[in-house]
């Protein structure tokens, strides 16, 4: 039973099984235009260099048409398997005219109700969407969903101002410091929590009132926080959810011989998050027992991926 499990684990937690698609939408000005294609651009050579065997699409420019999205994630749709990823990364402008929120794309654009759609359909299991657009925040009642992770530079649909979360998000793939728990890789929450936090420093030391309002939502609420955490329930399927690996972990996600111990890891790691969120209702004396079971199996596990 526990062979099982961590074979079905090491199915999710592998490179391989992630199908990552990024956007790049319409700039409007010659300015914007190059900065959300710069962004792209540096996204997609992170993943190609740090997730080894994944699936990596990515549209700018012209061919970041709403036909081009569909096709990409209609050819997940089939490619992908119910034990893989699926990470959607939304680059740009978005509108909101109070009923549906769009992205901005060259030619028609595409409604949240519509990428919804494509996104049911995709079979991987786990899914992260983060739009990093303004007025994104309009999309989170229409993208959330049990087991999916959806995060948005903004609170609501009336924050239209340009983002600067887009920024920051890119930055912490590529930022040891995004790497809060020290496991050589950065999650969904890790990634959030940075780039949440540099974006309210920006609006600071420019002495700027916040357009942007960052919010997550992972339990399929449909309405997402500010800030995640045990007491609110939200943040421990993001935390569970591995973006990009580096250094000792990038080189075990790719050796066949270690890729089982990095997959049982990452389970126990997921089981010590799973616990700290059930602390509240159980003894503390069961809580302490199965803390201390779980960190010396990590430990354990840690070692023999050094070795």
């Amino acid at each position: 039973m526990r062979l099982a499990a961590l074979l079905l684990c090491s199915s999710l937690s592998l490179p391989a099984g992630t199908c990552y698609l990024t956007v790049s939408g319409l700039g409007g000005e010659p300015d914007y235009e190059q900065r959300f294609v710069s962004l792209a651009k540096t996204v997609d050579k992170i993943l190609r260099e740090s997730s080894g065997e994944a699936r990596v699409e990515t549209l700018y420019g012209p061919a970041a048409t709403r036909e081009r999205v569909r096709a990409a994630l209609e050819a997940f749709s089939r490619d992908c398997r119910p034990d893989d990823a699926l990470v959607v990364m939304l680059i740009g402008h978005g509108t909101f005219d109070g009923a549906d929120y769009k992205f901005n794309l060259p030619g028609p654009d595409l409604s949240a109700i519509e990428l919804a759609g494509l996104l049911d359909r995709v079979p991987a299991s786990r899914q992260l969407v983060v739009n990093m657009t303004s007025a994104s925040g309009g999309a989170l009642d229409t993208l959330g969903k049990e087991n999916r992770v959806v995060i948005t530079a903004t609170k609501s649909g009336t924050e239209k101002n340009a983002t600067v979360f887009a920024r920051y998000w890119v930055e912490a793939l590529r930022d040891a410091a995004a790497d809060t728990d020290k496991n050589e890789s950065v999650s969904a929450l890790e990634a959030f929590r940075y780039a949440d936090s540099k974006t309210v420093e920006f609006y600071d030391s420019q002495k700027r009132l916040a357009t942007e309002h960052a919010m997550l939502d992972d339990t399929g609420a449909r309405q997402g926080v500010r800030a995640p955490s045990t007491e609110n329930g939200q943040g421990r399927l993001a935390g569970a959810f591995t973006l990009v690996r580096f250094g000792s972990a990038q080189a075990a996600a790719g050796s066949p011989e270690k890729r089982e111990l990095l997959a049982q890891r990452e389970e126990i790691e997921r089981q010590i998050d799973l616990l700290k969120y059930r602390k509240a209702a159980m003894p503390s004396d069961d809580y302490r027992k199965q803390l201390g079971a779980l960190l010396l199996d990590l430990a354990r596990t840690q070692e023999e991926i050094d070795r």
